[in-house]
């Protein structure tokens, strides 16, 4: 009988016809946050501790801005878990280190410490062991000011600034932040810097014994035998430190001083990130740099840059990230019909503005001879482009108009050609960035001194140079995949680095297998497919805590999360599944989750971005617009093609 199936198909053509209705909808609202130069960009914000961070850099400065600090004691209160400590992550467990500089900065700001707020934050932290079991960078807080003595820290000679590249410890050994964040430290550390502290509040009741009579501060951070043996070190360098001859110290405080003031970065600050802007200006106050200096205003203004005012509320974003979130949302919008609008190619022109092709950066001492092409995740950090970045950006270019942006392309994929690392994977902002024993030493306690070749990053790589010409690149493209193979796990999922974490691994992975023409049809993807699928929660959407991170188990008590179900409905559909139950299922409950009223995204309260794993997380408040939008207008071209194929590598 005819009459069930006119019905059925009316009931498709109304939810298709619903569906592309969204997709214009949040398309459109995409588009209002456009700026006026053509970029787009939306909050980025971590935990507790930048805020917090950034009271006691202005105590240590001598500096109180009551009306401002009531604003951001409100952010911070808001913030505090039920059971009196701060988390890493909306959701999470508490964290001490986040915990005391939160109470910490409460303290300063004027808070009660008999407050009920004060005082649950109090007895969760001595319940953990005190204050004196925090970590490296919270501890140095306290000895800067004089809460607890200078060995409570690793020691850091500042003379390492003197090696040698073949030393087993150089700067250009470890990760760009570890290198931004530490040179900083080092001068703070090779004159004892100690905090103006005008209130003079300390946090002597945050300590189980006196910490002057602690006898173990410092933790080997891999258990390892080579762990014990940088511990052993560092008692040694704890005696040795003070006694090195002041002409000698003096020469690598001038290293350290030169390498902090030639990379300060104008108003985007040191490394454009916020730890290493902050220890910047406390670094440069030390070195008796005043007020009105030059390279001190630049750097102060730096960090004020990356204040958000929220209502009644104040925060400080750990950096800003205009070119990934406009490359981004260049895609969605692409793949949401839009590959031919003006407002795209002004977004594709704002960046093309920003690439990075006369300045070679800190990845040179691995690539000498290496012409620059990359891009930053700031607006300007030409020091440290992003490989990440960088292939995003590609990809995007490359989709909308190949012929407008030959030069940025090729240009670009040289570059990323040559930050390619000998096992075939790319980290994300240095090539061969592998010395695994620093991860040994007392100071590498938050795990993230290194940056070493990722999937995900790898995976934007292989996309781009197989969508820009896979037969040009067919070398580096080989390469790749097979790093890709090699860190499948066992499950047959990805670990995600810079997102949570195996959804977003397994979405990378999957979506450049399909660009550079692996079959789709082979075991290993097909067991990536089958855990997707067999992570599907109830309701139709996926979700994972970044509980992962710490226990694979543990990360599915989450909720379904929007950026998340979009990720795995990319990855499967990219993998052929298009018309499967799981997609449709994906699909159904995206249209039907909650969005913002007036703005681009889904309502997504949890984090799902990742700065380091176990340490560092991240919201960007972009990823719930950008991917959802993406996934369910790929779905509808799909569905509307004859082909069916994905065509790009992203």
């Amino acid at each position: 009988m005819t009459p069930p199936v006119v019905a059925f198909e009316t009931v498709e053509t109304s939810a298709r016809n619903r569906r592309q209705d969204l997709i214009d909808s949040q398309a459109e609202k995409l588009w209002a946050m456009q700026r006026d130069d053509g970029h787009i960009v939306f909050e980025l914000e971590a935990d507790c501790t930048i805020p917090a961070e950034y009271i006691l850099m202005r105590h240590f400065l001598g500096e109180i801005d009551a009306p401002r600090e009531a604003r951001i004691a409100d952010y911070l209160r808001e913030h505090q878990s039920s059971d009196g400590s701060w988390p890493l992550y909306s959701g999470g467990p508490g964290n001490i280190s986040a915990t005391i500089k939160a109470y910490w900065a409460l303290k300063l700001i004027g808070e009660d410490i008999e407050a009920p707020h004060m005082a649950r934050a109090r007895t969760w932290v001595l319940a953990q062991g005190g204050a004196a079991k925090a970590n490296v960078f919270t501890r140095f807080s306290m000895a800067i000011f004089g809460q607890i003595p200078w060995r409570g820290v690793p020691a850091m000679p500042v003379e390492c600034m003197l090696l040698p590249q073949w030393f087993p410890f150089h700067m250009s050994k470890i990760a760009y932040w570890s290198r931004t964040v530490l040179a900083p430290l080092l001068i703070l550390y090779a004159r004892k810097a100690r905090a103006a502290n005008p209130t003079g509040r300390g946090i002597a009741e945050l300590f189980t014994i006196d910490p002057w009579k602690q006898k173990q501060y410092q933790i080997n951070p891999t258990g390892s035998a080579v762990g014990h043996g940088f511990l052993a070190l560092d008692k040694v360098l704890q005696v040795v430190e003070p006694r090195v001859p002041e002409r000698l110290r003096a020469r690598a405080v001038k290293r350290a001083e030169d390498y902090v003031v030639s990379h300060l970065n104008g108003e985007e600050g040191l490394g454009a990130i916020y730890p290493a802007m902050a220890n910047a200006v406390m670094a440069l106050r030390t070195l008796g740099y005043a007020d009105d200096d030059p390279n001190m205003m630049t750097a102060r203004k730096a960090i004020e840059k990356l204040m958000i005012e929220r209502d009644e509320q104040v925060y400080f974003q750990p950096c800003v990230s205009p070119v990934w979130d406009t490359s981004l949302a260049a895609h969605a919008l692409a793949e949401s019909g839009h590959r031919d609008d003006p407002r795209l190619i002004r977004a594709l022109d704002w960046l093309a503005e920003k690439q990075i092709l006369d300045h070679v950066g800190d990845w040179a001492v691995r690539r000498p001879g290496l012409r620059p092409g990359g891009w930053a995740f700031q607006y300007e950090n030409p020091d440290y482009p992003d490989v990440d970045d960088t292939a995003v950006v590609v990809m995007a270019m490359h989709r909308a108009d190949p012929e407008r942006y030959t030069m940025n392309i090729a240009r670009a994929c040289e570059w990323l050609v040559g930050m390619q690392s000998r096992s075939g994977g790319w980290g994300a902002f240095d090539p061969e960035n592998e010395h695994f024993y620093l991860n040994s030493i007392p100071f590498a306690d938050h795990g993230a001194l290194l940056d070493p070749p990722t999937v995900d990053v790898t995976a934007r790589c292989v996309g781009a140079l197989a969508q820009v010409d896979a037969k040009t690149y067919a070398d580096p493209i080989r390469l790749g995949i097979g790093f890709i193979k090699r860190e499948q796990e066992p499950d047959g999922s990805w670990f995600g680095r810079w997102g949570a974490n195996y959804i977003y691994g397994t979405w990378s992975a999957l979506v450049a297998l399909k660009g550079a023409g692996e079959d789709m049809r082979q075991t290993y993807i097909r067991n990536a497919v089958a855990w997707l699928k067999g992570r599907q929660r109830a309701d139709g959407g996926w979700g994972e805590g970044l509980e992962s991170y710490e226990d694979w188990g543990a990360g599915h008590g989450r909720d379904s999360v929007p950026s998340q179900t979009a990720w795995a409905l990319l990855g499967l559909m990219s993998a052929g599944e298009i018309e499967s139950d799981a997609v449709a299922r994906g699909i159904d409950w995206l249209d039907s989750a909650p969005r913002e009223t007036d703005g681009p995204r889904w309502e997504e309260a949890l984090y799902t971005g990742t700065g380091f794993p176990k340490v560092f997380y991240l919201k960007y408040h972009g990823y719930a617009a950008f991917f959802p939008l993406w996934a369910m207008a790929r779905y509808e071209g799909l569905m509307a093609s004859n082909e069916r194929e994905v065509k790009w590598g992203i």
